[in-house]
């Protein structure tokens, strides 16, 4: 289809229609930058930004009394 039979086509729609089309256009276009948008991460990007404690693993006090 070219751009001047979908012009055409676009053009004999009552008002309402031409407010739907524009409206779904419009929609597409937003769909089209998210997407774009959308970064991949890398593997390891956060490597070294992270730190667990030393104790990470040790036993909680408050959970003693369970153990």
């Amino acid at each position: 289809m070219n751009n001047v039979s979908l012009y055409n086509k676009i053009n004999s729609l009552p008002e309402n229609l031409k407010k739907e089309v524009q409206d779904f256009v419009e929609f597409l276009q937003t769909k089209t930058k998210k997407d774009s948008r959308k970064k991949h991460r890398a593997f390891g990007s956060l490597k070294g930004k992270i730190k667990m404690s030393e104790d990470f693993d040790a036993p909680i006090e408050d959970f003693k009394d369970y153990m």
